[in-house]
């Protein structure tokens, strides 16, 4: 079974192109939203196994919303995005209980594996 996704980000042509590159390596993304009432909202009804969460949203930032979708069965895998580098956002990535971080300009499937397999 292909590893289902939701894509969270203000973004509407990043959201496409991130849907067409995991539809491409074989991901199904099942929802995706603009901001993080909606991001939330969509985590919480399909409860995906992975979720993408860009940093900056119109309503909250990535961390909070991984704060709040986080689940006490891990059921749903997070990875924070966005245009920026690790290095900018230090720690907030692990405090926020993601599983990790890509810079949107890495994002790819074998950089999404390296954080699913506990590499990166």
């Amino acid at each position: 079974m292909r590893e289902t996704v939701v894509i969270v980000d203000d973004n509407e042509a990043f959201r496409e192109r991130t849907r067409t590159l995991l539809d491409a390596e074989g991901y199904r993304v099942i929802g995706e939203a603009g901001d993080g009432a909606g991001g939330l909202r969509l985590l919480q009804e399909l409860r995906p196994d992975l979720a993408l969460l860009d940093v900056q949203l119109p309503d909250t930032d990535g961390f909070t919303l991984a704060e709040r979708a986080g689940t006490p069965d891990g059921a749903t895998s997070i990875i924070i995005i966005s245009t920026r580098e690790a290095t900018d956002y230090a720690s907030s990535v692990t405090r926020c209980g993601a599983l990790g971080f890509i810079s949107k300009s890495d994002l790819c499937d074998r950089t999404l594996r390296e954080i699913l397999d506990g590499v990166r």
